[in-house]
């Protein structure tokens, strides 16, 4: 399995962007998936997860209601849409991969993780 994240980018406070995550590998739809953020200096935090068929999600308090989780099973993709940013978000962003229903938050349950996408909101 591999993973790589890509839409990352430098947007203002207020803007927003969309992260897109691809999976390469067998059984997508085996895999529940996940977004993190590692800040400088910070440990790895979760911020959302969608179930392997995506009838449940789970968010960090910090972006309910602004942030997005979505995935395309017919494409073995996986989004995380980002609205209302603010300066607090700017982050290094991850997807991973869980073999299992989900969603979770616990990072240790993902196996898988791809590289990291730059996020930087600017106040």
């Amino acid at each position: 399995v591999q993973l790589q994240a890509s839409g990352g980018g430098l947007v203002q406070a207020g803007g927003s962007l969309k992260l897109t995550c691809q999976f390469s590998g067998r059984a997508f739809r085996g895999y529940s998936m996940g977004w993190f953020r590692q800040a400088p200096g910070k440990e790895r935090d979760f911020v959302a997860a969608i179930s392997l068929s995506a009838d449940a999600t789970d968010y960090t308090d910090s972006v309910k209601g602004r942030f997005t989780i979505s995935r395309d099973n017919t494409k073995n993709m996986v989004y995380l849409q980002m609205s209302s940013l603010k300066p607090e978000d700017t982050a290094v962003y991850y997807c991973a991969a869980n073999w299992g229903l989900g969603p979770t938050a616990l990072r240790d349950e993902y196996r898988y993780r791809g590289q990291g996408t730059q996020v930087t909101v600017s106040s």
